[in-house]
Formats: structure tokens, C-alpha cells, sequence
């Protein structure tokens, strides 16, 4: 254990240009790490997530944690981490299978382009909660599995909203999508989720399996394009079925690493 190495990718995922998109670390383990091991490593590099992918014998087992907080399901970071297993030759033919707490996810890897295939969500009209209607101009709401979405007025109102102005962690939910038609995308968005750890996530691969159905049945059509209005910007394909939502967008490598020392042996520790 003295000399165990463990690498270490740093990814944008969903990007459009350098240092853009969504940063997700990716850890390519030879076998599950500990559960201690991996929080510890998420809340030591910051990032809104941190993945720990490991062989699983045709497959690969996949986790996902916020520095605070393990989570079901994270889009960026499994761009990320099925962009690192195939620039790390760990890939034979650019498909990669995803053994996860949501169940099992594929990704199909083209150079620097991903898709990811999610589950997709039924959204349930709901009535947005009187805290966030007395400061946001909502035109509608819907619940999902995980998170709540709440249309806004135009993308203008998404771009300028405050999301201090809210107690979202107090909410009932993983986090908000708040959303609008765009001008230039078929439709815009922001997430919060600071219940977990992430004030405002630069793009959301996971809040398309509801925004993805709900804005296919608002506008008649199944492929869409959305944009992140966060601070770091990026742009997500949507295509949506029946029952799986595919998500895709570029994937860059800013760095890879490795984890030695006492670091590699606490992850690498029986959990």
C-alpha cells in the first residue's frame, strides 16, 4: 500500500472552449474505494463533483460525491468519467457501461464529444412554493424525482434572478431548476442545489432527465440544445425517448494526476 498510485483526471465536461462547462474530478480505481476515502476526497478537491469509477467485468462501477454528500445521480461527472476511461485506453471501442445508484447508465465517447443516456422523469405540475414565488417570476412549476423545475417569465429573468433572495436548502428536493425559452437555445437554465453542497452547479447534466421530457412535450420536439447560464457557461444536447433521456456535449482534459502516499491509501482503505 506503501506505493499505491490511484489516477486522477481533472474534466470539463459540457464545454465550449478552455476552463468553461462543468469541472468534475475522475478517479479510475481497480476496485471500490471506501466510502470515507472518496468523501474525504471530494471535500479536499471542492469540485461540485467528484467521480470514482472502477472495472466491474464488461462494465464499470460508478460513484458520485458533492464535498458534502453522496449523491444518486450526476450527469457532468459521468461525461467525465467515460471521457477519462477512453482517453486513458481503458476503452476498446468508445462505449462504456455504468453499473450506479440510479441504476445502469451507458456513454458513447467520439473524440472530445460524450452522450450520456439517463433515465428520463416524468414531470409532475406542482405549485412552486410560496417563498420562491414571492421573489421569482414563475409562470409554472414541476416536480421530479430528484429536483423541483420552475419556468420563468423569459431568459432575461433566469439570467438576472437571485438565488439568495430564497432559502433553497430549506426545500424538499435536491436542488431547482429554474429555466425559460432561449433565444439563442431552445431553452435556458440554472441549478441550485445547496442542500448538497452546491450553491450553483455551472451545468447539470442529471436536470435534463426532467427538463429534457417537460420542455419536448412545451415545444413539439424530441432533440433539443440548451444553455447554462452560470458564471462558467455551457451547452448541453438534449435528445429525448420514451423513457431514457440522452445527454451530450464536449469533454476536456485540463490536467491528469495521480493520488500517492497517505492520500491513495485512505481511499484505497476496506470502507
Amino acid at each position: 500500500m506503501t506505493d499505491a498510485r490511484v489516477p486522477l483526471f481533472w474534466v470539463d465536461a459540457f464545454c465550449e472552449g478552455p476552463f468553461t462547462g462543468n469541472p468534475a474530478a475522475v478517479c479510475l480505481l481497480e476496485g471500490p474505494g471506501s466510502d470515507f476515502g472518496m468523501q474525504a476526497l471530494a471535500r479536499e478537491l471542492g469540485l461540485s463533483e467528484t467521480a470514482f469509477a472502477w472495472p466491474e467485468g464488461e462494465a464499470f462501477g460508478l460513484r458520485w460525491f458533492t464535498p458534502v454528500s453522496e449523491i444518486e445521480l450526476c450527469g457532468h461527472a459521468t461525461v467525465a468519467a467515460a471521457h477519462a476511461l477512453a482517453h486513458s485506453g481503458r476503452l476498446e471501442d468508445g462505449h462504456a457501461r455504468f453499473s450506479t445508484k440510479s441504476g445502469w447508465l451507458e456513454a458513447t465517447v467520439d473524440g472530445e464529444q460524450v452522450e450520456i443516456d439517463l433515465p428520463a422523469e416524468t414531470p409532475v405540475p406542482a405549485d412552486p412554493p410560496p417563498e420562491l414565488a414571492a421573489h421569482w417570476p414563475v409562470v409554472r412549476a414541476a416536480a421530479g424525482r430528484f429536483d423541483l423545475l420552475v419556468e420563468l417569465e423569459s431568459e432575461d429573468a433566469v439570467r438576472r434572478l437571485d438565488p439568495e433572495a430564497v432559502d433553497l436548502a430549506a426545500l424538499c428536493c435536491r436542488g431547482v431548476s429554474a429555466t425559460a425559452r432561449g433565444g439563442g437555445a431552445d431553452y435556458v437554465l440554472r441549478f441550485f442545489a445547496p442542500s448538497v453542497g452546491v450553491a450553483e452547479d455551472p451545468v447539470t447534466g442529471s436536470a435534463q432527465c426532467l427538463l429534457g421530457p417537460y420542455w419536448a412535450a412545451a415545444l413539439g420536439r424530441t432533440r433539443l440544445c440548451a444553455t447554462q447560464l452560470s458564471a462558467r457557461g455551457g451547452v448541453l444536447r438534449v435528445r429525448v425517448g420514451a423513457t431514457r433521456v440522452g445527454v451530450g456535449g464536449r469533454a476536456s482534459t485540463v490536467f491528469v494526476g495521480e493520488l500517492a502516499g497517505s492520500a491513495a491509501q485512505q481511499l484505497l482503505a476496506a470502507s
